[in-house]
């Protein structure tokens, strides 16, 4: 399977393995239109976190995944794959030397897909936009074609809902919150329509200030604005935490007068996601349903630490 060539008619984009029969071929998908495999992949390299999170769920051990995963969870998985390299910066040499039957990128490694194409098929497999859930539960179900474990993504897909439902129950009639992201010192703030905002959207979870500007890195807020908008929740995402970094942290950030004096300080509502999750992993099978999770207990204890 290490000779290959890429054809692409119109719309559809579709691979061919040449002089390969077809045993059971594929139908996904990508961020970049649907993409057709002649046969399920043996050797993968995964280059996503999102992606490496869905996989790990369904049981595939990936041949090459990025040398950080940011991600605890995925410890496992990564002590038995070989480093690929950085999520913006592949080791394309040693993607080679693995002879991969297909690379996956997405996110922050999807402006690699046209060189990564050189090595051996390599798709865009992107998650982003207000229906992340939508987005994630369609990769999940590709994943499982894509693998051959359409059964165990049907199952993953069941357990994802029952968690969504429980998560809306804790949350409906609760009132309104606010999601905001340190980054040191530095708070943005994430609306219905931004990065975080499957969040409102799934959850029907109300807004504390509706319309907020839907900027990739959210908006930058101060203070007097977590003040003036007095969320009755408030949902932190520590950006520094999430990557390693040794900023201020988020509690530190928001211990002062003018965010103690809203309702969701004063009554003990606020939650702090696992930020690598929701920040990295975001789309993720796993990553999802653990954030939902801790927005449930958050609902239910009034405080959630996570880290």
């Amino acid at each position: 399977m290490a000779h290959w060539k890429v054809l692409q008619l119109a719309a559809p984009v579709f691979f061919a393995l040449a002089g390969a029969a077809a045993a059971q071929e594929v139908t996904i998908e990508t961020a970049r239109g649907r993409v057709e495999l002649p046969e399920i992949p043996e050797r993968i390299v995964v280059l996503d976190i999102a992606a490496a999170d869905t996989l790990a769920a369904l049981g595939v051990q990936p041949a090459g995944v990025p040398a950080n995963m940011y991600v605890s969870y995925l410890d496992g998985l990564q002590a038995k794959a070989a480093s690929a390299g950085t999520l913006f910066e592949p080791d394309y040499e040693a993607i080679a030397m693995l002879a991969p039957d297909l690379i996956v990128a997405g996110g922050r490694s999807s402006t690699q897909v046209a060189p990564l194409s050189e090595i051996a098929p390599a798709i865009d497999m992107t998650i982003w936009g207000t229906d992340l859930t939508v987005q994630a539960l369609a990769r999940l179900r590709d994943y499982g074609r894509l693998t051959g474990r359409e059964a165990q993504a049907a199952d993953l897909e069941a357990a994802f809902n029952a968690r969504l439902e429980d998560a809306r129950a804790a949350v409906a009639g609760r009132g309104d919150a606010l999601i905001v992201m340190t980054n040191g010192p530095r708070v943005s703030a994430y609306g219905a329509h931004s990065r975080f905002g499957w969040l409102h959207q799934a959850l029907e979870l109300p807004e504390a200030v509706p319309d907020l500007d839907a900027q990739t890195h959210g908006e930058a807020v101060s203070f007097e604005f977590i003040a003036a908008a007095d969320p009755d929740w408030l949902i932190v995402v520590d950006r520094a935490l999430a990557l390693g970094q040794s900023n201020q942290a988020a509690k530190v950030t928001l211990d002062n007068a003018l965010v103690a004096g809203t309702t969701a300080w004063k009554t003990g509502q606020v939650i702090y996601l696992n930020p690598a999750n929701v920040y990295v992993a975001g789309g993720g099978i796993q990553s999802m349903t653990a954030t939902l999770e801790e927005i449930r207990s958050g609902f239910a204890q009034g405080v959630k630490a996570g880290g």
